[in-house]
This record gives C-alpha cells, sequence and structure tokens, in this order.
C-alpha cells in the first residue's frame, strides 16, 4: 500500500511540472506575427474643386430662312453630320422666281428708256430734270432687280458651320415665317462645359488650368482647360460661371449631356497619406492603425483621423507626426502589444 502511495505521488508530481513548464513556454514564446510595414510620411497635395455641368457644342448656329415659304425640302435628320457650306433646307421658289422675272422685265424696260434719253441729253435735246428722273427711275429699277434675286437667292438655306443637326423644328410641306428658327446645328468635334463655382473657391480657378472631365453616360474620362471665368456672380446662387473646352474624339459627348469636372487647385499643401488597407475602424466607427516599436519589436494602436483620398491614398488629419512604421499588411491579426516580425 505504501508503495502505491509513494508511485501516485511520484506521477501527480512530474504531470504538475509538465504543465507549469507547458504553462510558461505558452506565455514567454508567443509567435511574432508576420507583417508588412510602410513609413508614414508627408506627401504632396493639390486640392481639388469638385463641379457639375452641362456639355454644349463647341460652336451652335440656330437657323432659319429670311423669307417667308413652304418647306419642299430637308436633307438631314436631327443626330446626322452636316458638311460646312452643306444644303441644309429649300423652300418652294415660285413665286419668288416670278417675283424676279418681273424684276428683271422692269429694270429692262427702264435700261431702254434710259439709253434712249442719254442720247438725247447728250445732244441737248433733254432738260436735266427730265433726265434726272429717268436715272433714278433705273437706279430704283436695279435695286428691285437685287431685292428680288436676294429673296430667290433666299430660298435656300446653307449650313455655315460644320456639324451635327441638333434640332429640327419644321417638315415638308410646313408653311414658315421669315426669320423662324427652324434647325439647330452645332459644331461638336470639340464642346464646351458649363459649370458654376462658388464665389468662395473663385480664386482657385483661372483660365489655362487643367481640368479633369468624367462623362458617365459615356463611361470616359477627357481632359480639358478652363477657357473662360464670369466676371459676375449670379444673383441668385452667388456663383460664377465657367466655361471648360475639350476635345471630343469620336464625338462621344454630345450638347444636354452632364459632365462631372474636376479641377486642380494651384495652392499645393502637404499631408500625411497611408494606403487605404492601412486604417481599420471598430465597431464605435473609430479609425486607427497598428505601428511598430523597433525596440520593443511589437504593434500598438493608434487612433487617427481621415480626410480626403489623394490619388490613390487616404489622407490622415490627426494621431500621426509623419515618422511612424505603420503596419500595412496583417494587421487584422494583431492586438495590442502584439510581438511582430516585418517582412522584408
Amino acid at each position: 500500500m505504501v508503495r502505491y502511495n509513494t508511485l501516485f505521488t511520484l506521477v501527480f508530481l512530474l504531470f504538475s511540472a509538465g504543465c507549469r513548464n507547458a504553462g510558461n513556454y505558452s506565455a514567454s514564446e508567443e509567435p511574432a506575427v508576420n507583417i508588412i510595414t510602410e513609413r508614414a510620411g508627408f506627401s504632396e497635395t493639390a486640392e481639388e474643386i469638385k463641379l457639375s455641368g452641362n456639355i454644349e457644342g463647341f460652336k451652335t448656329v440656330r437657323l432659319g430662312f429670311m423669307v417667308a415659304g413652304k418647306v419642299s425640302y430637308i436633307s438631314a435628320n436631327e443626330g446626322e453630320y452636316i458638311r460646312k457650306g452643306s444644303l441644309i433646307s429649300y423652300l418652294d421658289p415660285a413665286s419668288y422666281e416670278i417675283a424676279k422675272e418681273l424684276a428683271d422685265i422692269q429694270f429692262n424696260q427702264v435700261q431702254d428708256e434710259y439709253n434712249r434719253l442719254k442720247l438725247m441729253y447728250d445732244n441737248n435735246s433733254l432738260s436735266e430734270s427730265d433726265f434726272q428722273k429717268i436715272t433714278f427711275g433705273l437706279q430704283q429699277a436695279r435695286a428691285q432687280q437685287k431685292l428680288h434675286t436676294r429673296n430667290l437667292e433666299e430660298t435656300r438655306l446653307y449650313s455655315p458651320i460644320e456639324g451635327v443637326l441638333l434640332k429640327k423644328l419644321c417638315e415638308t410641306g410646313e408653311i414658315i415665317g421669315t426669320g423662324m428658327p427652324l434647325f439647330v446645328v452645332s459644331d461638336i468635334r470639340k464642346v464646351k462645359i458649363s459649370a458654376f463655382i462658388p464665389g468662395e473657391e473663385l480664386h482657385k480657378a483661372g483660365t489655362g488650368q487643367k481640368a479633369v472631365i468624367e462623362v458617365a453616360s459615356v463611361n470616359k474620362t477627357f481632359e480639358g482647360v478652363i477657357a473662360e471665368v464670369g466676371s459676375a456672380a449670379d444673383p441668385s446662387s452667388r456663383s460664377f460661371s465657367l466655361k471648360i473646352e475639350a476635345e471630343n474624339p469620336g464625338m462621344l459627348m454630345r450638347p444636354g449631356m452632364t459632365a462631372s469636372v474636376r479641377i486642380e487647385s494651384p495652392e499645393a499643401g502637404r499631408a500625411i497619406t497611408l494606403p487605404p488597407q492601412a486604417v481599420l475602424h471598430d465597431a464605435s466607427k473609430q479609425s486607427y492603425v497598428y505601428f511598430v516599436d523597433t525596440l520593443s519589436g511589437k504593434a500598438f494602436r493608434r487612433n487617427v483621423g481621415t480626410g480626403r483620398i489623394i490619388r490613390d491614398k487616404i489622407e490622415i488629419t490627426y494621431g500621426l507626426s509623419g515618422n511612424e512604421i505603420i503596419v500595412t499588411g496583417g494587421q487584422h491579426r494583431l492586438t495590442e502589444g502584439s510581438s511582430v516580425t516585418i517582412s522584408k
């Protein structure tokens, strides 16, 4: 019985010693977490102004006939391309052709009479006053002839620019009046983006500055330049107009589309920036990062504030001085004071 008790005691002591040794090993020899780091530093930044605007043709004209009449022909439909100088439409010319023919006959009659009386005047057989009358009559007949010639020419409408037919406000057979706007043609090989900038940001924008234009409807980004800055504020919004010019390859941008405009302010600054993956968030939405204490080889949490996205990094507004070694990979496996090994 004594031998059995002695054996039991010996086994118990050996088991207890093993447990103590195992516990001491796990507490003091916790494996280090393998991480990737990046040193926080300052980056040169430029503030961006974000605006929304409407796309307009670089040059847009509204066309109509200078004479009234019935529309006989229209060469294009909306959206079709029109060459400069090409015929867009013409009116029924019949009445204007008759009027010009009558004016020609009248002019020829007066011209013949003038020639006859001129001979008499040269031979002193006609008084000065009678000759002046026929001279004025000839001038009047010539003016009438020019007027009806011009009216006949005005029955044909040509495009003064190269562009796209944006609007067609009449149809063949329709009776139109003098000066009615019937067609809108716009040159969109180059476009303008019309936007408004708040008065307090006006000093950040000037002619010649570059702008980035994003057009969601075509899923494309274009480069532009500020061409005009308004000199007077809009009375209701207290904002100033901007005109941004941009090349339009493939004529993808069309008048009436909306665009987002980003203008980089010339006022440069400095900010601490980090890769977005370095910034974590706790349950209370507090942003934080892990930094490495190189003396102890451990990682510790630091609460930070975040600001703008600058290029592909996020601005840190407070919490860092700019020299810390920040964990950018493996931070999700860290806790406060974790031992770390930095990957090369």
